[in-house]
């Protein structure tokens, strides 16, 4: 029915097993969880932004 009650497909292993991984690979990995993070924290702002609209309209 709606896209957030659906699983979410997991794209990589977390939290890695960061004791074989090399700094540059330490490195790269941070990237990638700093670009999750954003993705999320942008989701975030979108939804509260969606439910404060939602409550403006219900609340007048």
């Amino acid at each position: 029915m709606f896209d957030d009650d659906l699983p979410k497909p997991k794209t990589a292993e977390f939290p890695r097993n960061l004791e074989n991984m090399s700094v540059s690979e330490l490195e790269d990995y941070i990237t990638e969880l700093k670009a999750e993070i954003s993705k999320a924290e942008g989701d975030i702002t979108k939804k509260k932004a969606s439910a404060e609209a939602a409550d403006s309209i219900f609340k007048s």
